[in-house]
């Protein structure tokens, strides 16, 4: 299950549905709008079965965030290219399965990604190919 943070944009989620990707959005589908970041949310994804969790808010790319059923999905990148960069994530052949998340906190940029992931101390890098 995706899921979208409240701080992407309108415009950004009618560009994923009209590439057919399908989510929730926090506060209008799931929770409610003005949940506290961290404090409310994280204890929102441990009651959904395995999300996908998108957000522009950087206090999110954390090893410490890390958890086995979840997985955290910093964008980096302008509001504007926020859905053209989840649309590209979701594709990435190193991510493009829920299996192959789950368990990381990732920071997606320009340049590639990188990640942090359950019982690996070490941050990991992949290109864009």
């Amino acid at each position: 299950m995706n899921v979208l943070d409240e701080d992407i944009a309108s415009s950004q989620r009618e560009l994923l549905r009209a590439r057919k990707i399908r989510f929730r959005k926090i506060g209008v589908d799931i929770g409610r709008l003005g949940m506290k970041d961290r404090e409310q949310i994280i204890p929102l994804l441990h009651t959904l079965r395995r999300p996908t969790f998108f957000t522009q808010d950087h206090g999110f790319y954390h090893p410490a965030l890390r958890h086995p059923d979840y997985c955290l999905v910093y964008l980096d990148v302008a509001f504007k290219e926020a859905a053209n960069f989840i649309y590209r994530f979701l594709r990435h052949q190193a991510f493009r399965t829920e299996a192959q998340r789950m368990g990381k906190v990732i920071r997606i940029r320009h340049s590639g990604l990188t990640y942090w992931q359950v019982s690996d101390e070490k941050e990991r890098v992949v290109s864009w190919q």
